[in-house]
């Protein structure tokens, strides 16, 4: 890991912190799914991942990809933080003429791909990874998703074709947090047993506990799987993790923090 285990525990509240501003101030909904997945995004950039600015243009740059991209503002913080951007264009977040709008686009230095339309994220994913073996790079691919992402036919599609191809420095994240736009992602489409249906496709598949930085980015610190099959970390999540009246409550993938709200939720991430 490149950063402390202090250090990526601060680093994941700041990100919190951000997330909740951002979206109390432009008034943008997907709140629950972005604090959902702050530690992954946290590993990904200080503890897995070689995700360096001064390398942004390099061709055998590690490589991520938030397909999940209802989730930007956890990005953006991230991206911000790490000096892809500077800080301040935070503070124009989903305004018009922004370079960061409400879902990640190209352009954006740090921005892989335009992802909002899911299903996307792991098919290119997998032709970037494959695009680095054939030009004889060995760096890795990471790829964020969400549960629901997990609906789309395109997804297992990936599924089937990634383990054929031997893909091992390729490693999905998924952010189960058991919720959905309308629904538990368990009874719309019957995801379980999640872990073992990838598994089944030929992957790698391994469940950790969501929130548990330390373990997702010793797994992606891993060394590729000796047998070829690419890692998918099935992360179990809570939905508005870090903020007490917004864990769980899927009102929160629409609702906006209101003034009063936002200081509540600001309140239990002291110490920053």
């Amino acid at each position: 890991m490149t950063a402390s285990v202090d250090e990526l525990h601060l680093i994941a509240r700041r990100i919190r912190k951000t997330v909740l501003e951002l979206s109390h101030r432009a008034g943008t909904p997907h709140l629950g799914s972005s604090l959902s997945c702050v530690e992954m995004v946290t590993a990904a950039y200080w503890g897995g991942l070689n995700l360096d600015p001064a390398f942004a243009a390099d061709v055998s740059r590690d490589r991520f990809i938030l397909s999940k991209g209802h989730a930007a503002t956890t990005l953006y913080a991230a991206l911000a933080m790490k000096g892809f951007f500077p800080e301040s264009w935070l503070e124009d977040y989903a305004k018009s003429g922004s370079p960061l709008g409400e879902h990640p686009s190209p352009g954006t230095p740090g921005i892989e791909m335009a992802t909002g339309s899911l299903g996307h994220g792991l098919p290119v994913g997998i032709g970037l990874a494959m695009a680095s073996r054939i030009q004889a790079h060995d760096n890795r691919v990471c790829v964020l998703m969400s549960d629901g992402e997990c609906n789309e036919g395109s997804v297992w599609e990936g599924a089937l074709f990634a383990p054929s191809q031997r893909l091992n420095r390729l490693t999905v994240m998924i952010d189960y947090n058991k919720w959905q736009a309308t629904g538990r992602s368990d009874e719309v489409t019957a995801l379980a047993p999640l872990c073992e249906k990838w598994s089944a496709f030929g992957w790698r598949a391994v469940e950790v506990d969501g929130h548990d930085v330390v373990t997702l980015s010793q797994w992606l610190n891993a060394p590729p799987d000796p047998d070829g099959r690419p890692t998918v970390l099935v992360a179990h999540t809570v939905k508005g993790k870090g903020v007490s009246f917004m864990e769980d409550d899927n009102n929160w993938h629409y609702r906006i923090p209101s003034s009063s709200e936002l200081a509540r939720a600001l309140a239990e991430l002291q110490p920053l």
